[in-house]
């Protein structure tokens, strides 16, 4: 028994992780899940990551596999893959990168909109792994945006509409959609800094 489930209120623990309510938004579910762990810390066990995700691509319009969480390593420099699944493996992003959008997200502290990713140099390396034995699409549209602690820069969420042409990747993404990501920096936060641990 989990102590510091009934903080959220007419919750639903599923066997792979924590189900949102419809009621609450989903930056304050993240902040009730947050202080939940904050609380009891044997409630990490009840949380995963991808279902988050999911969440967040169901938020914003777009596909699970076009969300991405990545934490930062203070030890290695680096930034590693926390969703999704797949990439977990594949390896890591220096924050020195030039070529890189996630490490300058990182870097810099600064969210980009770029709806013509394609187009922009930018690292491939991660864009050609399939993910959930699909055929790999190419990255047409990103939000790329820093996940804080406080002032402290802990991971990077990215946000992407993929796809053969920008205009099969569907529409532009918005400041409204930006300031949506935005709502969730902070509570992603608190939740990277017990979920993801120091590498």
């Amino acid at each position: 028994m989990v102590s510091a489930w009934p903080l959220l209120p007419g919750n639903l623990l599923e066997p792979n992780g924590y189900r949102m309510t419809t009621s609450l938004s989903l930056a304050s579910e993240l902040e009730r899940i947050a202080s939940a762990i904050e609380t009891d810390a044997s409630a990490t066990s009840q949380i995963s990551l991808t279902g988050i995700a999911e969440k967040i691509a169901r938020n914003l319009g777009v596909k699970s596999d076009e969300v991405a969480l990545m934490g930062v390593s203070t030890r290695w420099r680096h930034l590693h893959f926390l969703v999704p699944e797949s990439l977990k493996q594949v390896g890591f992003i220096p924050l020195s990168s030039t070529s890189a959008i996630a490490a300058r997200t990182a870097r810099e502290s600064r969210p980009d909109i770029i709806n013509n990713f394609a187009g922009v140099r930018h690292a491939t390396v991660f864009e050609g792994v399939k993910i959930s034995g699909e055929t790999s699409e190419i990255i047409q549209k990103m939000i790329s945006a820093p996940i804080l602690s406080g002032d402290k820069v802990v991971g990077v969420i990215q946000i992407s509409r993929k796809g053969p042409s920008p205009g099969h990747a569907g529409p532009d993404f918005s400041a409204d959609d930006l300031g949506k990501v935005l709502a969730l920096c902070k509570p992603l936060g608190k939740l990277l800094q017990h979920l993801a641990g120091e590498s």
